[in-house]
């Protein structure tokens, strides 16, 4: 099975792609975990996107698209694969449908109040980075598992998260209605307990829902 997970931030979606590709037992491809772990080995595309992320600029679509082929070809992705922030445009979905054909994508879908509400309630703590959200909290300032300090994270401000969605709403429809043209887009409300959506993806995907 074939499939790439596609949401807002804050949707959870990294949680659900965790989850089903561990249900499937086929690869959670993440394509910034990927990019960071070629850099810290020094590969040739490692090398290629350190360059450019450096200079701040976005890492062309001709080396991400270069690191997922090479990533899709390897053995544990032969009986299938979960992509995760890949493809980002409709250009780069055109570049991967040369390569393999997707089965099916997940559109995680969030209302903006509730992505907004858990993002700009979530806390970290500075010691031992664990995340909580201030409706678990008793106490906003300490971490019940170490004790640290907790704090609101620069791009969990309101306005920053409003811009975020702004910003990935503009450069994301694009790509959803790529699939969507395509026939094979389905949208799985992201709101509501982990493992009901958990489920209500797998029935999705199984073709119950």
């Amino acid at each position: 099975m074939k499939l790439m997970f596609v949401g807002p931030p804050g949707a959870g979606k990294g949680t659900q792609a965790t989850r089903v590709a561990q249900k499937y037992d086929i690869p959670h491809i993440s394509s910034g975990d990927m990019l960071r772990a070629q850099m810290r080995k020094g590969s040739e595309l490692g090398i290629a996107a350190k360059k450019y992320i450096d200079e701040g600029h976005l890492v062309p679509d001709d080396v991400i698209v270069a690191m997922i082929g090479k990533r899709i070809k390897e053995a544990d992705a032969q009986k299938g694969f979960l992509l995760d922030g890949f493809p980002r445009t409709a250009a780069q979905a055109e570049a991967l449908d040369k390569i393999t054909k997707l089965d099916m994508v997940i559109n995680v879908f969030v209302p903006d109040n509730k992505l907004v509400h858990r993002m700009t309630g979530r806390r970290v703590c500075d010691s031992c980075s664990a995340t909580y959200h201030v409706s678990m909290l008793s106490d906003l300032k300490t971490c019940p598992k170490c004790g640290g300090n907790l704090y609101l994270r620069d791009d969990d401000a309101e306005e920053i998260v409003i811009e975020r969605l702004k910003v990935y709403k503009e450069s994301t429809q694009p790509l959803i209605q790529y699939y969507t043209d395509k026939g094979i887009l389905r949208d799985v409300v992201g709101s509501g307990g982990i493992d009901t959506i958990t489920q209500t993806i797998l029935s999705v995907l199984e073709g119950q829902g």
